[in-house]
């Protein structure tokens, strides 16, 4: 499955760029994360709580970047395992451009999913997928700007 998507955020390049590879960050911006450690360097360990549809699980997995281009882009790379549940893995290029404004922040995700995650059907993972990396964008652009709830 492909999301594919861009957002303005207002601040400049390096901020996004620094809280992009922050755990602290990170970690309260991806929804159902209960544990982060690690570091953009050497890669991140996650444990994530979610339900999808039926489904509820308790992920572990781990992420590394790639083809870093420190403060324009760099590729993630994710795998999580969620037990009975199945797993998840896939990749996403992430680009920073300034723009008026701000810095445009645009993402291409290709991800896959196994076990009873992918019996669930395309449709049902597609709309939570979708879900959540508005979700996680969204938490991410309210801390980087100073507007979330707990900033």
């Amino acid at each position: 499955m492909e999301l594919i998507g861009t957002r303005i955020i207002a601040a400049d390049r390096a901020t996004v760029w620094t809280h992009l590879n922050r755990a602290e960050t990170l970690k309260v911006c991806i929804p159902g994360c209960e544990e982060l450690t690690g570091s953009a360097e050497n890669g991140f360990e996650a444990v994530v709580k979610q339900k999808v549809g039926p489904v509820k699980a308790t992920f572990k997995g781990a992420v590394t970047l790639e083809d870093v281009d420190a403060p324009n882009s760099y590729r993630i790379i994710g795998e999580g395992k969620g037990g009975i549940a199945g797993f998840a893995k896939g990749a996403a290029n992430v680009v920073l451009t300034d723009v008026e404004g701000g810095t445009e922040l645009s993402y291409h995700v290709d991800a896959k999913v196994g076990g009873k995650l992918a019996q669930l059907g395309s449709r049902i993972v597609g709309g939570f997928a979708k879900k959540m990396a508005d979700q996680f964008f969204e938490n991410f652009q309210a801390t980087v700007e100073g507007t979330a709830p707990d900033a």
